[in-house]
């Protein structure tokens, strides 16, 4: 394996999208954003997909535009039994146990729902470090100074050394252009195989979202060996 470190992104990636997790944080997000910032209700959902394309994230947004307390905002969207959502996987416990890599989070969550979520699956063991929306601000995914700071926080200073896998296109294309290798998981898979579909800022282009995907855990360890030589 020519890689020394994977970045693994976490909500909806490390564990599946069908888990009905991520919906429940939006819609704390949603809650916070009405109850604490008393922002009108009908006008959330198109400050969330404003904020969303033209700064990374939703808090980034709230920050630019808005008096907001990070910390409680963070505490308030991610305070969810995850119990009832997820479960441990022993096929990705498997996959991850027999990488030789160093592997890192990094997330535009934070640091304590990021250590929630791998104490749910029982997957610690395998993570060196996590890299949080803390540790990158004022930045976010997909931003080139995230993933420098990403680099730099893993102790890499060449990005061709190293793996993406995250389960949004448009990361995976900045990762790719930053010089990753950057792999696409879940259910946009279907979706990006050899057909130019538009990414969340508007743009399309064949095969540029991506240099491989996956959505079975079994497949990682082959496709990383298979990597570019």
């Amino acid at each position: 394996m020519r890689f020394t470190t994977i970045f693994f992104d976490l909500d909806d990636t490390l564990y599946p999208s069908s888990s009905g997790l991520w919906p429940a944080i939006k819609e704390r997000m949603n809650s916070y954003m009405d109850e604490r910032m008393h922002i009108p209700r009908d006008e959330i959902p198109r400050l969330r997909e404003k904020y969303f394309r033209e700064y990374g994230t939703t808090l980034r947004g709230l920050q630019a535009n808005h008096k907001v307390d990070v910390q409680d905002y963070l505490a308030y969207v991610h305070d969810l039994p995850l119990k009832d959502y997820l479960h441990p996987n022993p096929i990705q416990q498997r996959a991850l146990a027999s990488l030789p890599t160093r592997n890192l989070i990094f997330t535009n969550a934070d640091v304590p729902h990021a250590r929630r979520v791998l104490r749910q699956l029982k997957i610690e063991e395998y993570f060196a470090a996590i890299v949080d929306v803390n540790r990158v601000d004022p930045y976010c995914k997909p931003s080139r100074e995230a993933f420098q700071i990403a680099l730099n926080a893993a102790g890499e200073s060449d990005p061709s050394k190293c793996v993406m896998i995250d389960d949004m296109p448009h990361t995976t294309r900045a990762a790719k252009d930053f010089g990753l290798y950057a792999i696409l998981y879940g259910s946009a898979v279907a979706n990006h195989h050899g057909s130019a579909v538009p990414n969340h800022f508007g743009e399309s282009a064949p095969g540029a979202d991506m240099d491989a995907a996956f959505n079975d855990w079994s497949q990682l360890p082959a496709l990383l060996n298979g990597g570019r030589s």
